[in-house]
């Protein structure tokens, strides 16, 4: 039996963690945020402690195994797709995180989730800016462009992109009236994009533009 203090400690730890972990998520402006992931802890530190009580002298971990899959769930309301990528990924496997922490601190592993959270927060923090590196090297582009029937000049917009060392991923077209708009979803680097972009934008052929 966990005495009142050692409860105490448990729940103060948990809610620290948890909310060292908010902070960052909510200077961010993330969907899960500062008291998203100090409930999350929280909640799971209370399960792992509950657990105990409750299955004395059985199987006292089903509990707090569940905790796993109720976070699978939540994390999956934070995932959205917009502008060909998937967002809130990282926030879901965050709160992930958050629980096993919570879960840690609840079985008494007081230096292994508090190491953790560190862990956590370094990576959120410090490879952030590795992601900005990786997004210019590298972005998933989709264009729009119209333009006369008459003209056809598909072929001369798909060698742009080419000429400017983009990769189209996958491509469509339709025809509206005289007019004609291509689809192309792209790879490529930030500056790739940037010139192409203000390519098409000086083109008085294309009447209509979207990027």
């Amino acid at each position: 039996m966990q005495s009142n203090y050692e409860l105490i400690l448990k729940l103060a730890l948990s809610l620290l963690i948890g909310g060292t972990i908010g902070i960052e998520r909510e200077l961010r402006s993330k969907s899960a945020g500062f008291r998203t992931l100090m409930l999350v802890c929280l909640g799971a530190t209370l399960f792992t402690i509950f657990s105990e009580y409750i299955g004395h002298g059985t199987s006292p971990d089903r509990i707090a195994s569940n905790v796993v899959v109720g976070i699978g769930f939540m994390g999956a309301g934070v995932i959205f797709r917009s502008n060909n990528r998937v967002n809130g990924i990282t926030t879901a496997a965050t709160m992930w995180l958050a629980a096993a922490l919570g879960v840690g601190v609840g079985c008494g592993y007081y230096m292994a989730s508090i190491f953790g959270g560190i862990l956590v927060i370094a990576i959120l923090v410090i490879f952030s800016s590795t992601d900005r590196i990786l997004d210019k090297i590298n972005q998933v582009r989709e264009y729009k462009v119209t333009y006369p029937y008459e003209e056809n000049l598909d072929h001369k917009y798909e060698d742009l992109i080419n000429k400017y060392g983009l990769s189209i991923k996958s491509r469509a077209h339709s025809k509206v009236g005289n007019m004609i708009t291509g689809s192309w979803t792209v790879t490529g680097s930030e500056k790739a994009n940037r010139t192409f972009i203000d390519f098409i934008i000086r083109d008085h052929t294309v009447t209509e533009f979207s990027y």
